[in-house]
C-alpha cells in the first residue's frame, strides 16, 4: 500500500495497493482509476473478478481516506 500526494487535501491524495510475485506487479488498485488493473494474465483475470464485487471496490476506495488521509500529515 502506498499514498501519493502533493498536499493534505483528500482530492490531492492517490491510494495505490499493488500485489507482487517475484518482483513482478500482478495487479493494482488505484483510487484515481477506481478499480483494479491487471498487468499479467493472472492479474487481468483477478481484476475482472474483483472489479465485480462492489463491496471490495468500496473497501479499497475508502482506504484513501482511512489509510492515507490519516497518515499524510505525518509525512507532509
Amino acid at each position: 500500500d502506498r499514498c501519493v500526494f502533493n498536499s493534505t487535501e483528500l482530492n490531492d491524495i492517490q491510494y495505490i495497493r499493488s500485489y507482487y510475485y517475484n518482483k513482478l506487479e500482478l495487479i493494482r488498485f488505484d483510487s484515481n482509476v477506481g478499480k483494479y488493473v491487471g498487468y499479467t494474465e493472472l492479474g487481468v483475470k483477478n481484476a475482472e473478478i474483483w472489479n465485480n464485487i462492489p463491496s471490495q471496490i468500496a473497501s479499497e476506495a475508502a482506504q484513501r481516506e482511512v489509510y492515507c488521509l490519516n497518515n499524510v500529515g505525518n509525512d507532509y
